[in-house]
């Protein structure tokens, strides 16, 4: 499609395990990410949720091959052409990094402490060879100030800055070699309340004017809500529902993302939750159960839950859902803040 940037296609990520024993060999794998395909297009934001562990993380990463995937195509559209990322060797990709770049969790482990403010946010520059001499000093000059951080702040160590101060660093860094692609992993949720807001609707504002593509990885609904164009869920290294957000929260078709939904707060604070109550904990992706995988936890189960594994199928325009029953459930959804509109 012309307005896709990036397909991701049947992406695996799987970590051996190895023996403890003296030259023992790999015994069992770590089924972070195992089958997962989506696309994004240009100048849109992805949310990306699931519980601690489900691979969002691994998935981020992958395709920026900070983390070396399994299996699996990472198609990326630039100009025209589309490149397989996950073919590339380790000489082209470090030239095609300047279209693609991350926004860490923590804004303060992600800065070298050594290093001074200019110098932090002229690192990909340099790293790419992609300006030189006053160049550089001019485009860092203009990233500083397209992120609100005062020209003096260059010339100090990130110890000297607060959490939200160091996050406008480390956008500030990922923007400057303008990258077509920013996957931003949690990049707010370290920060206080009023500092997040900030922070989203600077995203935002550089969207809209730069026409950047992110893929928001986040466990805060109601951020993924305010910012994001369209939700995947993801359960123990699987997608199980993708749509456009507000279909997603009013309307989910898969009982993992009822589940979620059921757990966003009220604005009421004297009306009473009722969560839906998930058994058990989430197995391990070492052994992950057989057939759909949520059914050791799923309100909904039934036999053939446990041993087919049902397809990944869109259900309506846009909406794909991993489920047998995706079609005669009928699930809740959330209240979702009226800023989804805008999306």
């Amino acid at each position: 499609m012309s307005d896709t940037l990036l397909e991701i296609k049947d992406l695996k990520v799987h970590f051996p395990i190895r023996s403890k024993k003296l030259f023992g060999g790999v015994t069992q794998y770590v089924k972070a990410v195992d089958g997962v395909s989506f696309r994004i297009e240009k100048g849109e934001t992805l949310g990306l949720v699931g519980e601690s562990g489900s691979g969002k993380t691994t998935v981020g990463r992958s395709i920026l091959r900070a983390i070396e995937p399994t299996e699996g195509k990472i198609v990326f559209n630039v100009d025209g052409e589309a490149f397989d990322l996950s073919k590339l060797t380790d000489k082209e990709l470090r030239g095609f990094r300047k279209h693609m770049q991350l926004i860490f969790q923590d804004p303060y482990s992600s800065l070298n402490p050594r290093m001074t403010v200019r110098d932090i946010i002229a690192e990909p520059l340099v790293a790419q060879k992609l300006a030189k001499g006053g160049e550089v000093d001019e485009r860092v000059r203009e990233a500083a100030a397209l992120c609100k951080l005062n020209l003096e702040f260059l010339r100090r160590f990130p110890h000297a800055f607060s959490g939200g101060q160091r996050q406008r660093i480390g956008i500030a860094r990922a923007l400057i070699s303008r990258p077509q692609f920013i996957v931003c992993d949690e990049s707010v949720s370290a920060l206080d309340v009023s500092i997040q807001a900030e922070i989203l609707n600077l995203l935002m504002d550089l969207q809209k004017e730069f026409g950047f593509t992110f893929l928001f990885i986040a466990h805060d609904l109601s951020v993924v809500a305010h910012i994001s164009k369209r939700v995947a869920v993801m359960y123990l290294g699987q997608l199980v529902e993708l749509a456009p957000t507000k279909d997603l929260f009013y309307t989910p078709k898969h009982p993992y993302t009822e589940a979620l939904m059921s757990a966003i707060p009220e604005v009421n604070p004297d009306q009473e939750m009722n969560p839906v109550h998930l058994a058990g904990e989430i197995p391990s992706p070492i052994n992950p159960p057989s057939g759909c995988r949520f059914h050791t936890r799923c309100p909904y189960t039934k036999d053939m839950c446990k041993t087919d594994i049902p397809k990944w199928k869109e259900i309506e325009d846009n909406h794909f859902v991993s489920c047998h029953f995706a079609n005669t459930l009928t699930l809740k959804g959330a209240e979702i803040p009226t800023s989804v509109d805008a999306n």
